[in-house]
């Protein structure tokens, strides 16, 4: 006969062992195109970005990150890889005349996160080859809904998955169509984890603004852009909020490479094509309650690449089987690290 004490261990013990797993941790990338370091409120500047300045107020703000290369195409596949542009193909920016596109033996995020049973989808700008080997949809993500190349780029897809839906897509409606998408598919997947990937064509020139946003900042279609950008990102925490899932999903904010014509690097020198630090220094934030500290600025120095790694570190996501130049950076972003030997 069972003592009252061991009865009461043994029921506790089993009401641990029925309790609710912890959820999996849904991401979200957000990646800016020609983002200038200092572009942002939360970095200094003049335009009001209130909803990204709420992602560093409740996770972290990196001084001092560095991406991989100074323009898009290589940039993004060193994101999306945790490898050297050089290694995976994609050494220079990609042209619609071009056939080739991200080296086919690549592991992305996507297909990392998809193997861990991840409901997974790209929405923006995709720059790593629009034939078939090389679109999304080949490269981990179930679905794909955005444009091929760059918007200064002919000709100008709107594509969802493998079909064009526009020849020649509206500029200023652009970034109303990609919040639309990406908030349907956090609405369909919120009961699985999922992997939102959404690389903003914006404030790549030529720049466009929808009619609610065109002259509400002052600091001209530069500033319009950037408060429509604002929006999006307070959009997708809306959707995140809404569906009770903002905690438990890691929302990544950065950018490709430095400013191009207009934009601002801050006090760096350089802009967008230049190995000067304006060219490589971009934003970078991270949310996630619970894991990421609310309110960190952390300077130790780190890069886009990192990404990849940290992802999987937490989500339990297995790394690629080859080299990754990225490192795991979960220490920084929980506080329990100030720096990192590289």
């Amino acid at each position: 006969m069972l003592s009252r004490r061991r009865f009461l261990a043994s029921s506790a013990a089993a009401s641990a062992g029925l309790a609710a797993p912890a959820r999996p941790v849904n991401v979200i990338v957000i990646f800016c195109d020609d983002l200038g370091w200092g572009d942002l409120s939360c970095y200094g500047s003049p335009i009001a970005t209130p909803n990204i300045d709420r992602l560093a107020k409740e996770g972290a703000r990196f001084t001092h990150c560095l991406s991989a290369n100074p323009v898009c195409s290589p940039s993004r596949a060193a994101l999306l890889t945790g490898r050297y542009p050089t290694r995976v193909g994609v050494p220079r920016v990609l042209f619609p005349v071009d056939k080739t596109g991200l080296a086919e033996g690549e592991q992305t995020m996507a297909n990392l996160l998809k193997a861990k049973g991840y409901q997974t989808m790209c929405v923006g700008k995709w720059h790593l080859g629009h034939l078939p080997p090389h679109l999304p949809t080949y490269r981990g993500f179930d679905h794909y809904y955005g444009i091929p190349y760059s918007n200064d780029m002919n000709p100008r897809w709107l594509m969802e998955d493998e079909k064009v839906l526009e020849e020649q897509t509206d500029l200023d409606t652009l970034q109303e169509k990609y919040t639309k998408r990406a908030v349907q598919f956090i609405e369909s997947a919120k009961a699985a984890p999922f992997f939102l990937y959404m690389p903003h064509t914006y404030p790549h020139i030529p720049l466009g603004a929808g009619k609610a946003f065109r002259g509400k900042s002052k600091q001209g279609i530069y500033g319009d852009v950037l408060t429509e950008l604002d929006w999006s990102v307070g959009q997708i925490l809306t959707a995140l909020q809404k569906h009770k899932l903002d905690g438990n999903t890691l929302v990544l904010f950065s950018s490709d490479n430095g400013p191009w014509f207009q934009g601002s690097p801050g006090m760096l020198r350089g802009r967008k094509g230049m190995t000067w630090e304006g060219g490589v220094r971009v934003p970078l934030l991270a949310r996630l309650p619970g894991r990421v500290k609310p309110g960190l600025v952390c300077d130790s120095l780190v890069s886009t690449m990192d990404l990849l790694p940290t992802i999987c570190a937490l989500t339990g996501a297995s790394l690629p089987g080859r080299p990754v130049d990225g490192v795991d950076i979960s220490s920084l972003l929980s506080g329990k690290q100030r720096e990192l030997e590289r």
